[in-house]
């Protein structure tokens, strides 16, 4: 892992983007001798929604619609 102090970040900070992006390598950017930030390149980001690895893991058994229990044996519908 590559170190850069601020001030160089600030003045190739183009360059660094462009040489994380090229080999992957990560670069600690310290100000002051104390290590603040750490560039690195992105991970893969899924196009898809991550509710769509639920897709086909659900059988429908029954009506979807009704309630489960009939109005007469719930307890906080009688008097």
């Amino acid at each position: 892992m590559e170190t850069i102090n601020a001030s160089d970040f600030r003045a190739r900070c183009l360059a660094i983007l462009d040489h994380v992006s090229a080999t992957g390598e990560r670069v600690v950017i310290p100000k002051r001798g104390r290590p603040v930030a750490e560039l690195g390149p992105v991970r893969s980001v899924a196009v898809r929604y991550p509710q769509a690895g639920l897709e086909r893991s659900v059988t429908v058994v029954g009506d979807i619609v009704e309630p489960a229990l009939a109005a007469e044996e719930w307890e906080a519908a009688t008097p």
